[in-house]
């Protein structure tokens, strides 16, 4: 495996922790607190917070591997594009599977699936920043 894939999984798999922290911890925090969210969350769910990293650390290494397979080195337009597909695949039911098992406001559901898409865009981003783009070989007759 190439240096890039492994620079690509540190990179993305720290993308994730930064991001989901600020998504998670900072912006939906008050939203958590709610009393129409008190009573959804696990009473030991800080203790089982490992488990996020677990999770984060085969996420990103499959994320990255996946886009070693698919890169054709078009640049920075490609890991957007590839972001937007694994937003979708991993946002959609994230979010609204999530949603349709316990009592939670449609509200969360939907900001789980818009931070989820904008958090795997950034990891395109990052990806294909690390592949770069390749360059053109010059035809000369």
């Amino acid at each position: 495996m190439s240096k890039k894939l492994w620079l690509g999984f540190i990179v993305v798999f720290i993308a994730m922790a930064i991001t989901s922290f600020i998504v998670h911890g900072v912006i939906l925090s008050s939203c958590y607190k709610s009393d129409e969210m008190a009573n959804i969350w696990r009473t030991d769910m800080n203790q089982k917070m490992w488990i996020y990293y677990l999770v984060y650390i085969f996420i990103s290494f499959f994320f990255v591997l996946i886009y070693s397979k698919w890169y054709k080195g078009k640049g920075i337009i490609e890991g957007i594009q590839y972001g937007v597909y694994t937003g979708f695949m991993m946002s959609v039911p994230y979010a609204y599977s999530t949603y349709a098992m316990i009592a939670m406001p449609y509200s969360i559901a939907f900001q789980w699936f818009i931070y989820g898409m904008i958090q795997y865009i950034i990891y395109g981003i990052l990806v294909s920043l690390i592949y770069g783009k390749k360059s053109q070989e010059s035809t000369t007759p």
